[in-house]
């Protein structure tokens, strides 16, 4: 399976600038994707229309060849294959406790109770969450919040796991568990999609990386061809 951007231009009410400017991206299943660029390039608005949340202007999204309708069938059928994990994870946990949040996906997607219940116990499983089923939200470690977080989208089973910069506020213990948790996805078949300012994870992580710069694709490509010149910065924000 197969998620592509045709010439994709997506533009917010009231900005003279579009956000997205002729995006052309092609993300196959099991993939690990850097996106990368400056804050405000268009990273999070290519998340959001990859998941249906924003609609292009012009060009299409196209989900294994088949452009995405936007009706409500349409993004349902796009929902469950691409999911998205915020920045934030409390702005995906909403209720009492994990089971609850995490049932809620395949609940909506209209799954009996004990099908939900059995996404969930897999999803518990996969992030390692199956001892805190019954915790309060609220109660969570910042870690555990992020898991928590992919759990809740692991449980639609998606093909494609676009990830916003969730690990910029972990420690480094947390951290290295989820991108092992990423790791593990990919190689079950899941597109990982990761957006990060952390060129050295990108050098060492990406399969392929697609860098944006002002809402147009700067480059695209393996790692070793597209972190390469001055414009790329390194940890001590010297030239590569």
């Amino acid at each position: 399976m197969k998620l592509t951007f045709r010439d994709v231009h997506v533009a917010y009410p009231g900005r003279e600038t579009p956000a997205l400017i002729g995006v052309n991206i092609e993300i196959a299943a099991g993939q690990r994707v850097a996106l990368v660029g400056r804050n405000g390039s268009g990273k999070s608005t290519l998340i959001l229309t990859a998941n249906g949340i924003l609609r292009p202007q012009q060009g299409a999204v196209m989900l294994d060849g088949q452009p995405v309708q936007y009706d409500r069938r349409g993004l349902a059928a796009l929902r469950r294959c691409v999911g998205v994990v915020f920045q934030d994870p409390d702005d995906q946990l909403f209720t009492a406790n994990v089971y609850q949040d995490l049932s809620l996906g395949p609940l909506n997607l209209g799954l009996s109770q004990a099908e939900a219940r059995q996404r969930v116990l897999q999803a518990a499983e996969q992030c390692g969450l199956s001892h805190l089923l019954d915790r309060p939200t609220h109660s969570l470690s910042g870690g555990e919040k992020a898991r928590a977080a992919i759990a809740g989208v692991l449980a639609m089973t998606p093909r494609f796991l676009f990830v916003d910069e969730l690990l910029h506020h972990l420690d480094p213990w947390v951290r290295r568990e989820v991108l092992r948790l990423l790791c593990d996805l990919a190689s079950a078949g899941c597109a990982v999609v990761l957006a990060t300012h952390d060129w050295a994870l990108v050098r060492t992580w990406a399969q392929h990386v697609i860098w944006l710069e002002a809402g147009r694709i700067f480059r695209q490509g393996h790692p070793s061809a597209v972190l390469t010149g001055p414009e790329c910065p390194d940890l001590e924000g010297a030239p590569c």
